[in-house]
């Protein structure tokens, strides 16, 4: 007996526990298009504590429920025994029997409030630590399953959806499963208390009542049904929205240089708009839904007043007593007003279980090419790397009509160096992703070792490849962690472990703390010291040793978001470290000298000579002169094989291949035939590579870096830049500036609100008066009457309120939906009015910024219209209840009224934990946001090194501060909010004792005490359920504070009125309207451009110099160049430029003044980023503000830039879309969009930086026949690094170490600069 009792307390537990896996194993097994409220409470594999929890909330909130049922069959034996006293007119006989009674169950209610109050905090605590859990679990499953899926899949899903998704989704989920599901589930049970305490009364009534509960459920499924459908349609549309967001502050310095701001904004208010339309619709939905629980609740009590006076009348014996009819009313009435109250709540759980139904869509999507499958397929134990391609046909899935290979046959011999070469987008990035099956064929097979690449265990297959993208994209992370990736995925398995915990990182941080790099390895063990050295001996394959030791921190610097920290250049040294250092039997080399100048290039292939030695390289390439020397030289076009063989035999076929070379080759090379050896050794040490490699400058080369993606990561020292001191008074003032163009239906909102509110104060003196006309003294015809009367009286209420809660749910929705409408414009218009150094200063990230769009503007649109529209009712019950009591019966009143500070000040107190809760909590989210989006712009990067583990590692890790703390404030606020629930019942208990001693006392009537009691009750439960509310109030009020902070900060002038913002009815029309009228000035000459004794320093790294004492004087119409090792200072000249920083020292000056127009500039960035939307729309960008591209001008445009065929040629011609950061097409594609783009513009100076470094020698050669063509036109300034690009231009400046070493003629620096001549030897390809 004692095993078995012992035994039985944990049956039902594991019972619970048996169930709840079972149904979550039902429930992931048959996917299903909506996912209900219930689900959503068991998903993501909840754990048994995860149970417990579930199990004592949902008990402790139903016995939180109890006790009110226990009040009512008080009130009730209240009523019966003042009855008799005023019946029988015997007061001194019956006072002290009364007073004795009223004692005992004054008692009895504090004994009940006390075990209230800890149920109230058992079920609050329970369920917002469920909450949080399972939110923590969702944001993991969700991250879980988007670095599961195929590289497909991304193609039309841009970064700021994932942002979305794990903001505002997750935010309204986390709201819809905590403490306020303890509260409905208490308020659900109490309505199902006091229907069991009614029909123990009164049967006959109560089961007329029962009407109450399908009717709830009806309203609440069809209502629910219509919110969750228009919830869903608003989170899409503001997942498009956000994507848009994400990437202009990704590229602001792109935005800003084109000007191209008001078209972004024009296209971000168009998504808007139409989450407005569908907000708008939502609004209505939840105020009907809102409204008809208010008038079945009316509607109810109609039929129970009447009802009750039949009883009465005709009822006969002591169980047909006054006393038992209240206690039926009193309950249902209070538990209906209970459920009405719990109308926002239910928005709330409909609008978690849509966002839930987003994110899951994701989670539990099974992926044709799961790249996290340890056993799915052959695993490769021994690889010799033969590959070879049958028959291959390949479309991408966004351009399904367009065939990219077709019937392609080739091989890669084992341990041979193979390269492709050809034209852009001839398909050769596209065999090298294939081969790391980022897609798979539509046709034929891909072949390695003999095996059927997609019968390869795909995580396998990858750990036996080395990858160097075209673009290098590195992490947010040290120098150390971005090459140690390359050993995530590979067969060193000793690192495992080392390599997905936060060993490096911490290391990292202990450099950057001031800690000696050496010192800090020498105590972490042999195993890291291994690792590290394995990392040093990569890099010094790669030439990036050198540069990086000269760190200020070394190898423990951090790179930024996508290696923005670093050069081109050094970031694809970096690259190429991250690659060689798993030693893999199949290295892949896209373009990945590409950003390198020519000495470092030079470097890096003597090394790669030994690399690829006894492995299966394969080179794409467009510089020739890397790949003369491989095995064998395949060259492409149109997706099929031209020609193929060595160096040699096709230069001796004098076909395609031979005609590249002649065109990459330089001219004028006569000065080189008679340089002698010295000429060429002695300026590697002395002037370009290596010196520049050892100076501490380090240039941020790519200034308008595409990859500059929202995943970087605030650092711990980092705070909210745009942290708000604004008060509730100056914030709310704001809040009603913006407001004020609705002032209308604010005005309505206010007085329907103001009416429902007013309702209970009237329903307490229908109440009161219903009471007296019910006592035994009247007689049965006058009862009748009574109830006939006050039967109508509440119907009509029920009418009247029901039409006051649509009308004031739909204009406070309106309101809040056009609100945040603006606010969201104005506060993306006010981003981009600030220049990039406000943009990389005091902390600011992308991820941070955005955030302001995301989560700040879905907190101010969680004061939707039911919400405010229930405050604005609670607070107008609340005074309408304390003026009418005083008026009626001010002794008993104002006793009452000194207990609701008590009431007040704990809801206070918890609206206060959670605003500084929020506060903490939006800043570390925010770091994880962040490793999402990098990941999710990184994905081919991640895929290919295997890195899905390693960021779901660091992600969990990111979640885990902010989770811990949260335990701590739950408990602090939670306590605050069951005081606020439980004190009410204290109150009921005080107004008992004392309400009743005034009564007997013979100072008030009994109507007039029951008159008192539910109004002041009422308002006290109404401000326990509003104070149920702080949550939202609290996160709107301080995402108001942060956006009002925001928009001051924004542009002055006409653009900050009301009237500036666009409709959303208008769209880019009304935005562009104005700038259609202006046509597009001619241009008449260059820019003349002089620098003058010019210093910089970048503000992230004030300690470097960037530039130096820099002087250069460009003629208007001149073509002038830049030339220089990586990291020397040439994209910082073109960043001060554009004005995106201000020098130091010294003066720019523009045809010989110090202002600047930068609307007739036009930049091509060294990393092409394009917009996902169409060619047309990206083109178009570059056009000057107020002048809309014509369709003409867009393709002369994509002439010039050897573009137009290409696009012409696709199906949807200029309407084809991009995909998220130009995906679809091709590097060299992508950067001749990008010229055209500028082009587009009929600059008056041209910059280009980087322009042909992805182009093949065809287009190539057609651009330099364009600057030919354009330069009499404008001023051009170019960097290069191809000597051959440049050679033509009238004056050439040679930049090294931040200064202007020399300048000149192609021919002229020749003759006298030792460095110059080695580059341009070295880029030769000795024909």
């Amino acid at each position: 007996m004692v095993a078995h009792s012992s035994a039985a307390p944990s049956a039902p537990l594991k019972m619970l526990w048996h169930n709840v896996k079972k149904t979550f194993k039902s429930t992931k097994s048959t996917p299903k298009k909506s996912y209900g409220y219930l689900r959503l409470l068991i998903r993501s594999n909840p754990d048994k504590l995860d149970v417990v929890l579930l199990f004592i909330g949902v008990l402790a909130a139903m016995a939180a429920g109890v006790p009110f049922p226990l009040l009512g069959v008080l009130f009730g034996e209240l009523v019966d025994e003042l009855n008799t006293a005023s019946c029988a007119k015997s007061q001194d006989r019956d006072v002290g029997s009364l007073q004795s009674s009223v004692n005992t169950k004054v008692i009895l209610i504090v004994y009940v409030s006390i075990a209230n109050f800890f149920a109230i905090y058992i079920h609050t605590g329970c369920f917002s630590l469920f909450g949080e859990r399972l939110v923590r679990r969702m944001r993991e499953k969700y991250f879980r399953g988007l670095l599961r899926q195929e590289t497909a899949f991304f193609d039309n899903l841009p970064a700021g959806d994932v942002a979305s998704c794990l903001t505002s989704d997750i935010e309204t989920i986390r709201s819809g499963v905590s403490e306020k599901v303890g509260i409905v589930i208490s308020s659900f049970s109490y309505l199902l208390g006091a229907y069991v305490v009614a029909f123990t009364k009164d049967a006959k009534l109560a089961a007329m009542l029962v009407s109450l509960v399908p009717a709830y459920i009806a309203m609440a499924a069809i209502g629910g049904r219509y919110v969750g459908r228009y919830t869903a349609r608003v989170s899409e549309q503001i997942g498009a929205a956000t994507s848009i967001a994400s990437e202009s502050l990704s590229n602001v310095a792109l935005v800003q240089a084109f000007g191209a701001g008001a078209r972004l904004e024009a296209k971000f208010a168009t998504k808007l708009g139409k989450a407005q339309k569908d907000g708008l619709k939502k609004a209505v939905a939840a105020a009907t839904q809102f409204g008809f629980l208010f008038f079945i609740a009316y509607s109810a009590n109609a039929l129970a007043f009447w009802q009750g006076a039949r009883t009465i009348a005709n009822g006969s014996g002591s169980s047909f007593t006054a006393g038992a009819v209240y206690t039926v009313i009193f309950l249902l009435v209070d538990a209906s007003f209970i459920i009405s109250q719990v109308a926002p709540f239910l928005q709330i759980f409909a609008a978690a279980a849509g966002a839930s139904e987003r994110l899951q869509s994701v989670a539990e999507r099974s992926s044709n090419i799961d790249g996290t499958s340890p056993s799915k397929g052959r695993t490769l134990n021994d690889v010799s790397g033969a590959i070879s391609f049958e028959n291959a046909t390949f479309r991408y899935p966004s351009r399904p009509d367009c065939n990219v290979l077709e019937n392609l046959s080739l091989v890669f011999p084992a341990r041979k160096h193979t390269a492709i070469v050809g034209p852009s987008g001839s398909g050769k990035s596209t065999i090298a992703a294939l081969i790391t099956r980022l897609y798979d064929l539509n046709g034929g097979r891909i072949l390695i070792d003999d095996y059927d690449i997609q019968d390869i265990n795909v995580r396998s297959l990858r750990s036996r490849i080395g990858v160097v993208q075209q673009d290098s994209c590195l992490m947010d992370r040290s120098i150390l962690e971005n090459i140690a990736h390359g050993l995530v995925n590979s067969n060193h398995e000793d690192y495992q472990t080392l390599l997905l915990d936060p060993s490096l990182s911490e290391i990292a941080k202990a450099v950057r703390a001031g800690q000696d790099f050496d010192a800090v390895i020498a105590t972490q063990g042999s195993t890291v010291a291994s690792l590290v050295g394995l990392i040093q001996e990569a890099a010094a394959l790669a030439d990036a040793h050198a540069f990086i030791s000269n760190l200020e921190f070394g190898y423990a610097t951090s790179l930024g978001s996508s290696g923005n920290e670093l050069s081109g250049g050094q970031k694809q040294r970096i690259a190429l470290a991250r690659a060689l250092v798993k030693n893999p039997a199949v290295l892949i080399l896209d373009e990945a000298t590409a950003s390198l100048d020519t000495a470092s290039e030079r470097h890096i292939q003597s090394s790669l000579t030994e690399v690829v030695r006894g492995r299966t390289t394969i080179s794409v390439a467009h510089r020739l002169s890397t790949v003369k020397d491989a095995d064998n030289i395949i060259v492409c076009k149109n997706g099929q094989v031209i020609e193929q063989g060595t160096h040699a035999e096709l230069i001796a076929r004098d076909q395609t291949y031979a005609g590249m070379v002649e065109t990459q080759t330089l001219q004028n090379t006569t000065p080189l035939e008679r340089l002698d050896s010295d000429d060429v050794a002695t300026p590697n040490s002395q002037a370009i590579p290596v010196a520049a490699l050892k100076s501490p400058i380090i240039e941020k080369e790519a200034f308008i870096d595409s990859d500059q993606t929202v995943n970087e990561t605030p650092k711990a020292q980092q705070v909210d830049p745009l942290g708000s001191q604004r008060s509730l008074w100056a914030t709310m003032r704001g809040i009603t500036s913006l407001s004020r163009p609705q002032l209308l239906f604010v005005f309505l909102g206010i007085a329907a609100a103001t009416t429902v509110g007013g309702a209970f104060s009237g329903e307490a003196v229908i109440f009161g008066h219903t009471i007296g006309a019910l006592s035994h003294c009247r007689g049965a015809a006058s009862i009748r009457a009574s109830g006939n009367l006050f039967g109508l009286l509440f119907f009509l209420f029920a009418i009247l309120v029901l039409t006051a809660n649509v009308i004031s749910g739909s204009s406070f929705g309106r309101v809040a939906e056009k609100m945040v409408f603006k606010v969201r414009i104005l506060a993306f218009r006010s981003l981009f009015h600030q220049d990039l150094e406000w943009h990389c200063s005091n902390g600011r990230t992308p991820a941070l910024l955005l955030s302001y769009l995301s989560t700040d503007a879905a907190s101010l649109a969680g004061l939707s219209g039911t919400t405010v529209g229930t405050i604005v009712s609670i607070m107008v019950n609340l005074m309408a209840g304390i003026l009418m009591t005083h008026i009626i019966a001010w002794k008993i009143a104002i006793v009452l009224l000194a207990t609701l500070p008590i009431l007040l000040g704990s809801g206070i107190m918890r609206l206060r934990v959670l605003a500084q809760l929020q506060d903490r909590h939006q800043i570390a989210y925010a770091t994880s946001v962040g490793i999402t989006i990098e990941a999710v712009n990184s994905i081919t990067t991640v895929a290919v090194l295997g890195l899905e583990h390693e960021f779901l590692a660091v992600y969990k890790r990111s979640l885990e501060q902010p989770y811990k703390a949260s335990f701590k404030e739950i408990a602090y606020a939670d306590f605050w909010l069951a005081t606020a629930y439980s004190v009410s019942n204290l109150i009921y208990a005080l107004a008992y004792w004392w309400g009743t001693k005034q009564v007997v006392a013979g100072l008030y009537s009994q109507t007039q005490f029951f008159i008192v009691l539910p109004a002041l009750l009422f308002s006290a439960q109404s401000c326990g359920q509003m104070f149920a509310l702080a949550p939202d109030f609290s996160k709107a009020r301080v995402a108001s504070a942060k956006l009002l902070d925001l928009l001051e900060i924004g542009p002055a002038g006409p653009d900050r009125q009301a009237g500036a913002v666009m409709d959303s009815e208008k769209g880019e029309k009304d935005l562009e309207a104005g700038g259609r009228e202006k046509s597009m000035p001619p241009v008449q000459r260059g820019i003349q451009v002089k620098f003058r004794n010019v210093h910089f320093s970048y503000p992230a790294r004030p300690h470097l110099t960037a530039l130096e004492a820099v002087d250069i004087d460009i003629l208007p119409g001149q073509f002038c160049a830049l030339v220089g090792p990586s990291g020397a200072g040439k994209s910082t000249i073109l960043s001060l430029l554009e004005k995106f920083y201000t020098p130091k020292h010294g003066i720019i000056e523009f045809d010989g003044s110090p202002s600047f127009d930068r609307d007739r500039v036009a930049l091509v960035p060294q990393d092409s980023h394009l917009f996902d939307d169409s060619v047309r729309f990206n083109i178009g960008l570059g056009a000057r503000p107020g002048h809309e591209a014509t369709n003409e001008e867009i393709e002369r445009a994509c002439k010039l830039a050897n573009i137009h065929e290409m696009v012409a040629a696709l199906p949807q011609g200029y309407d084809t879309r991009c995909g998220p950061n130009g995906d679809r097409f091709s590097g060299g594609q992508k950067q001749r969009l990008s010229i055209a783009r500028a082009l587009v513009r009929q600059p008056s100076l041209l910059l280009l930086d980087e322009p042909t470094s992805a182009l093949d020698a065809e287009s190539e050669v057609h651009f330099q026949d364009t600057l030919s063509r354009i330069s009499s036109r404008m001023t051009i300034i170019a960097i290069a690094h191809r000597l051959h690009t440049i050679m033509k231009a009238s004056v050439i400046f040679l930049i090294e170490d931040g200064r202007c070493v020399d300048r000149g003629t192609h021919e002229e620096l020749l003759q006298r600069s030792a460095s110059y001549r080695a580059n341009a030897l070295h880029q030769s390809l000795g024909v």
